[in-house]
C-alpha cells in the first residue's frame, strides 16, 4: 500500500514543496501515489490527469506527478498551456532528478525536488498574480490503490 511507504510526515514535505511553488506561480501541481500501474505509465498518468480534473485549471497549467510505487513507473505530466511554454528538456530533467532520489528510496525528496524545479519554471511563463489567482486544485497527495 503507497500509504505504507509515504508516511504522513513524507506528505507534509510534499505539500509544503506544492504551496511552496504555487506561491510564485498560477499553475497547479498535484501529487498521486498508487502501488501499481497496469498499462503505460504515461496512459495512467493521462487517466489520473484527468480524474483529478487537472485539465480544468484556467490557463491549461497543470502539472502532474504520478508514481506507482510497486511497479518503480513515474511520469511527469503538464497541461497543454505548460507544454506550448517550456523548454523540450523540461520534462526529462525532472524526472531525472527525481528518479534520483527514488533510488535511495527517498520519494518523498525527490518528489518535493521535482516539484520544487516545476514551481520554478511555472514562475517564468505563469508568473504569480496576487488579486486574480485562486487555487483552483487541492494540494493534498492522493492516493490510488
Amino acid at each position: 500500500m503507497p500509504r505504507d511507504i509515504i508516511t504522513p510526515a513524507d506528505e507534509q514535505k510534499i505539500m509544503a514543496a506544492i504551496q511552496e511553488a504555487e506561491q510564485q506561480t498560477s499553475g497547479e501541481i498535484r501529487v498521486h501515489v498508487e502501488s501499481n500501474c497496469d498499462k503505460d505509465v504515461l496512459d495512467r498518468a493521462t487517466e489520473v490527469f484527468a480524474e483529478l480534473h487537472m485539465h480544468q485549471t484556467e490557463l491549461r497549467n497543470g502539472v502532474l506527478f504520478y508514481i506507482a510505487l510497486e511497479d518503480h513507473q513515474f511520469a511527469v505530466l503538464g497541461d497543454a498551456g505548460i507544454n506550448a511554454s517550456v523548454p523540450d528538456h523540461f520534462w526529462e530533467d525532472i524526472t531525472a532528478e527525481v528518479i534520483k532520489h527514488f533510488k535511495y528510496k527517498k520519494y518523498a525528496e525527490g518528489l518535493a525536488q521535482g516539484v520544487r524545479m516545476a514551481g520554478e519554471q511555472l514562475k517564468a511563463h505563469f508568473p504569480y498574480d496576487r488579486q486574480g489567482d485562486t487555487n483552483e486544485l487541492s494540494d493534498d497527495v492522493s492516493f490510488g490503490e
